[in-house]
């Protein structure tokens, strides 16, 4: 089984940026050094302030620090969490999914 590198997220509430409107953000798998300067253990514990740093680095649409600003709490949750499920190993990932 082929483990995803990037999951697509659905916003609970849309992030306005001028005209357009971000419904969906893509989390893509970062590698080591777009985690250069962040601490792991901040980011596995979804600091805010470390999520901040990490997000724009790994996000489709770039979310950039005004609009990490304005998410909704659950909408933070859910980007930082999908964020970090990319920090398990590949067969603790498949033992974690579940079974169809």
């Amino acid at each position: 089984m082929a483990t995803p590198t990037s999951k697509t997220i659905t916003l609970d509430t849309p992030i306005k940026r001028g005209q357009q409107t971000i419904n969906e953000v893509t989390v893509r798998k970062p590698n080591a050094g777009e985690l250069r300067g962040l601490s792991l253990s901040s980011l596995l514990t979804l600091d805010v302030n470390e999520l901040g740093k990490l997000l724009p680095r790994i996000t489709t649409p770039i979310l950039h620090e005004p609009d990490i600003q304005q998410l909704d709490p659950a909408d933070l949750v859910e980007l930082g969490t999908g964020a970090i499920s990319f920090f398990v190993k590949k067969d603790k990932q498949e033992a974690l999914s579940p079974t169809e």
